[in-house]
C-alpha cells in the first residue's frame, strides 16, 4: 500500500509550506509557499544564516526593503531548484492596506525573479486578502503577474478574489478551527468538530464547491493545518499546502485515503451566486467576527516577523 501522501497526490496537488528548502525534496511536492514567519524561522537556523549574510552583504547600501526582497527572492530561487512548479513569495504585510504600494512591491519582486532567469509563471505573489490587497491582485493579474491571496477566512474574501480573476487563494483551515475552539470554550467537542465537520474544513469546502459550481477558475489551496485529519477531509481540493511535520506524518502512514470533495456534488449544490463591491465586502467581513479578528491578527503577526527580519539584516 502506498503512503497517505502518495494517495493524496492522486486527488490533490501537494504544496510544501516552508522556507526550509533543504527539507522539501523528501516529500516531492509540486509547489512551495513561504511567508515572513517561515523565512524568519529559516534564516534563524545555522544552515541558512550564511545565505542571509551573503545576500545582505552583496547588496549593502541599498534601501532595507530592497535587500529584504532580494533575500525573499534568493530563498524562492533555491526552492525552485527543488520543486518543479511554483513558489509563493509574500509582499510585506505592512502594505496590506495600500494597493498602489503592494502593486509596486510585487512588480519589483517579479523583476528580481526574472533577472535570475525565473519565468513569471513559476512565481505567485502572495498578498493579504484585504479589499486593497484584492484590488492590487486584480491589477497585477491584468499585467500577467499571478497572485496568491492569503489570510483568507471569509466567504466574501473568496468570492471577491474569484470575481477579480485572482490565480489562487489560500483559505486558512487551522486558524478558523482555533478561533471556534477558543470561542466555544468548555463546550467544544473535539470529536464532533473533526474531519468534514471541522469549521475550517467546512469553510474551504464551501468555497471550493462555489467555485466549481459557477466555473470560477481561481485555484483553491487549503492552508494552515493543525493535523492530518483536516488535510484528508479536503482530499480533492485543488491544492493543499502542508508543513514538513504533517507531510512526514502523511508519508509515514499507509491508511487508505478517499476523495472527500466531489466535482459532481459541487455542480449540484444549492449555492447562490454572489457579488461584492467595496461597501458590501467591508460590511460582510465586519459581520464575520472570526474573519475580522483572524485577518487583523494575521497581518499583525506577519508584520512583526517582517520587522524582525529587517533587524536581522540591519545587524549584519
Amino acid at each position: 500500500m502506498s503512503s497517505q501522501l502518495e494517495q493524496l497526490k492522486a486527488y490533490t496537488t501537494v504544496v510544501a509550506d516552508t522556507g526550509d528548502f533543504k527539507q522539501i525534496g523528501a516529500y516531492a511536492p509540486r509547489d512551495a509557499t513561504t511567508n515572513p514567519s517561515l523565512i524568519l524561522k529559516a534564516v534563524s537556523q545555522p544552515a541558512y544564516a550564511p545565505l542571509l549574510a551573503q545576500t545582505a552583504t552583496a547588496h549593502r547600501g541599498q534601501p532595507l526593503d530592497a535587500i529584504v526582497d532580494r533575500v525573499l527572492v534568493r530563498f524562492g530561487c533555491e526552492i525552485l531548484n527543488v520543486v518543479p512548479g511554483r513558489v509563493s513569495t509574500e509582499v510585506d504585510a505592512r502594505l496590506s492596506f495600500d494597493a498602489a504600494a503592494t502593486v509596486a512591491r510585487a512588480q519589483r519582486i517579479m523583476a528580481l525573479y526574472e533577472s535570475e532567469g525565473i519565468a513569471r509563471e513559476r512565481v505567485l505573489i502572495k498578498i493579504a486578502a484585504t479589499w486593497e490587497g484584492i484590488q492590487a491582485a486584480k491589477a497585477l493579474e491584468h499585467h500577467g503577474i499571478r497572485c496568491n491571496l492569503t489570510l483568507l477566512f471569509s466567504f466574501c474574501q473568496a468570492v471577491s478574489c474569484g470575481e477579480s480573476g485572482v490565480q489562487l487563494i489560500s483559505p486558512f483551515v487551522g486558524r478558523i478551527h482555533d478561533w471556534h475552539k477558543k470561542a466555544a470554550g468548555a463546550q467544544w467537542d473535539e470529536a464532533a468538530n473533526a474531519g468534514a465537520n471541522d469549521p475550517g474544513v467546512k469553510s474551504v469546502a464551501q468555497i471550493w464547491r462555489y467555485f466549481r459550481k459557477f466555473g470560477i477558475e481561481t485555484e483553491v489551496m487549503g492552508a494552515s493545518f493543525r493535523n492530518t485529519g483536516q488535510i484528508l477531509a479536503l482530499a480533492g481540493c485543488d491544492l493543499l499546502t502542508i508543513s514538513p511535520e504533517l507531510l512526514a506524518q502523511l508519508q509515514a502512514s499507509e491508511a487508505p485515503v478517499a476523495r472527500a470533495l466531489d466535482v459532481d456534488a459541487a455542480l449540484h449544490c444549492d449555492a447562490k451566486a454572489l457579488s461584492f463591491n467595496e461597501a458590501s465586502f467591508r460590511y460582510a467581513l465586519n459581520e464575520d467576527a472570526m474573519a475580522t479578528e483572524k485577518l487583523a491578527e494575521g497581518i499583525r503577526a506577519f508584520a512583526v516577523d517582517a520587522a524582525k527580519l529587517d533587524r536581522l539584516i540591519q545587524a549584519l
